[in-house]
């Protein structure tokens, strides 16, 4: 086992070594001889907040993961107007795979540290790893789940019970690896009140009123207006329509 673990550690990159998102990514899936081949072709890129990262209608050149941050995706129609229909978060991947043009709008919502590789490249090595396919489906899935979710959260949640479960997405993505049972989490809004509005599909000055309430009721803290303290995360969850919302 000490054999293969130093023979590992020289052949995957030194740069993929310090990825703190590799084995629960789409990387996870690939042998280290696959991985250093992959990372042959791969470009890291911080990118600030509000930069469009694919545009609709846009010829995919390129796929990447989410390394850090909060990617905001959105559809548009003739007019202009648009709808946020996800947001993504690390270890999330970032692209349509079989698709020559994107159907999607993706933007940073805060400062995001992406990894990058040519479409050819994860193609290639879809082909050649079906672990790497089978650990994109599996995401591609959970993804899936998640919008079936949220698709209840819209049309059936009340407004309260929407804006609580904005705030424990956010919270459950900012430590995965974290149990959800009465932990506390901090994190700062990635979105401003006229985006979680539009995602919700509330008005503004309703968003405002259920983070008051929210707030008033001891559930979560605001400091600097985007600043958000949630004490019990699980709690938090019980008001986003789990249970009922107490604080036993």
């Amino acid at each position: 086992m000490t054999i293969k673990q130093d023979v590992e550690s020289v052949v995957i990159p030194v740069l993929c070594q310090s990825c703190e998102v590799r084995d629960r990514g789409l990387c996870g899936a690939l042998e280290p001889n696959q991985l250093a081949d992959l990372a042959k072709t791969s470009s890291r890129h911080s990118i600030p907040p509000g930069t469009e990262l694919v545009g609709d209608a846009e010829t995919i050149e390129s796929y990447s993961n989410v390394l850090s941050g909060v990617v905001k995706l959105t559809k548009g129609l003739w007019d202009g107007r648009q709808q946020i229909v996800g947001l993504q978060f690390p270890p999330d991947f970032l692209g349509r795979p079989f698709k020559s043009e994107s159907q999607i709008n993706a933007e940073s919502a805060t400062e995001v540290s992406l990894c990058s590789f040519p479409k050819a490249a994860i193609e290639r090595m879809m082909r050649e790893a079906p672990a790497l396919e089978h650990r994109l489906l599996k995401q591609t899935l959970v993804e899936l789940d998640e919008a079936r979710d949220w698709m209840v959260t819209l049309g059936r949640k009340t407004a309260l019970e929407k804006v609580a479960s904005f705030l424990f997405l956010i919270a459950r993505n900012i430590d995965p690896a974290a149990e959800i049972s009465k932990r506390a989490a901090t994190f700062d809004l990635p979105l401003t009140r006229a985006d979680i509005a539009d995602f919700l599909g509330l008005t503004v000055e309703t968003v405002s009123r259920q983070l008051t309430e929210l707030r008033a009721d001891g559930v979560i803290r605001i400091k600097n207006n985007r600043h958000v303290v949630v004490d019990s995360v699980s709690r938090l969850q019980r008001c986003s329509g789990a249970r009922e919302c107490s604080d036993t």
